[in-house]
C-alpha cells in the first residue's frame, strides 16, 4: 500500500467510497478511477473488504492527528466540539463517514472494528477531558446526533446547538 499505486488506489477509492457509497463502488471502478488494473488493487491490498479497513483507518488517523494538534494547544471539550466544526471536511461532506460506512457495512465486516474503535476513542477523549464518565456519555451523545444531523441537513446548526449544550453541561 506504500507504493505509489497503492496510494492513489486508496485515494481514489476513499473519494469514491464517500461520495457513492461502499457497497455502490466495485473493485473495478476503483481501479479504473485510479488508472491500475484490478490485478494492481488486489496485489496492494487483497481484498476490497482490506480497502475498506484501509480507507477507515486513514479517515480515523487523519481526524485524529487533526483533533490532537487543536487540543495540544486548548485542551477542553469545547475544543473537542470545535475540532469537528474547523476541520475542512466537516464545511464540504455530507455527514460523518463513520457513521455511513456502518449503515452500510454487516457486523461482520472487518471495517466495523475500525468505526467500533474511532467512535470508542472519541468517547473516551470526551472522557478524559470531562474527568467523568456520565458526563462524557452525555457530550458522545450530543456530538453523534449532531453529527448525523449534519448529514441529513447539510448544516452546522446542530453541532453550534451540540457546543452550546456542551458548555452548559460542563459548566454545572
Amino acid at each position: 500500500m506504500t507504493t505509489p499505486a497503492g496510494r492513489v488506489l486508496l485515494d481514489r477509492a476513499s473519494e469514491l467510497f464517500y461520495e457513492q457509497g461502499i457497497t455502490a463502488v466495485g473493485v473495478a471502478g476503483i481501479a479504473e478511477a485510479a488508472g491500475v488494473t484490478k490485478k494492481t488493487l488486489y496485489d496492494r491490498f487483497g481484498s476490497k473488504a482490506a480497502l475498506v479497513v484501509a480507507y477507515l483507518q486513514r479517515r480515523h488517523d487523519l481526524w485524529w492527528a487533526h483533533l490532537q494538534e487543536r487540543l495540544e494547544a486548548e485542551p477542553s471539550v469545547i475544543t473537542l466540539f470545535d475540532s469537528y466544526l474547523e476541520h475542512p471536511w466537516f464545511e464540504t461532506e455530507r455527514g460523518c463517514a463513520f457513521l455511513r460506512a456502518a449503515a452500510e457495512l454487516p457486523d461482520d465486516h472487518p471495517g466495523r472494528a475500525v468505526i467500533r474503535a474511532h467512535k470508542e476513542a472519541v468517547r473516551a477523549e470526551l472522557a478524559r477531558l470531562a474527568g467523568d464518565e456520565a458526563l462524557a456519555d452525555h457530550l458522545f451523545l450530543l456530538l453523534e446526533g449532531a453529527a448525523g444531523r449534519r448529514g441529513v441537513e447539510g448544516t452546522t446548526d446542530g453541532l453550534d446547538t451540540a457546543k452550546a449544550i456542551a458548555r452548559t453541561l460542563v459548566a454545572a
